[in-house]
């Protein structure tokens, strides 16, 4: 399956933080929306890093609260991995792994396009799994 794929069953919605705003805020709108990561946006380019919850528990064990006053692009990742829409999603599953990333913005031709978490792709192969053993078990039944 293609990335283009997950994100037509899943949806294309992206939530972003301006990289000026309090990491606070960054805070709330993780908590409010049920999310684990915000892609930040800046005067620069749509897509200037991303920010995890990862992110933000690191920033408050080495500052303390004072961590949610700073800008998010104090504790951003400005290192962003991405993929496109044609990538497909056991090589997706195999970058996330090997990177130990959770959540990967899809750019398409420079277009911010979507976001893949690694529970959108676990939830994809739990699926794919249990659509084999019905085959199987319906298989093995007809004999």
């Amino acid at each position: 399956m293609k990335v283009s794929q997950l994100l037509s069953t899943k949806g294309r919605q992206v939530t972003t933080i301006d990289e000026s705003r309090p990491v606070l805020e960054a805070v709330n709108e993780l908590r409010d929306r049920g999310i684990g990561a915000l892609v930040v946006s800046g005067e620069r380019a749509p897509l200037v890093g991303i920010l995890s919850e990862r992110d933000i528990v690191r920033a408050l064990a080495s500052s303390g609260a004072q961590a949610l006053d700073l800008p998010v692009r104090s504790i951003m990742s400005s290192q962003v991995v991405t993929c496109n829409e044609s990538e497909t999603l056991d090589r997706l599953m195999k970058l996330m792994t090997d990177r130990r990333i959770r959540h990967v913005p899809v750019v398409e031709d420079g277009v911010l396009t979507g976001m893949i978490s690694i529970g959108d792709v676990v939830k994809h192969r739990v699926e794919q799994l249990e659509n084999d053993k019905r085959d199987l078990l319906e298989y093995v039944s007809a004999r």
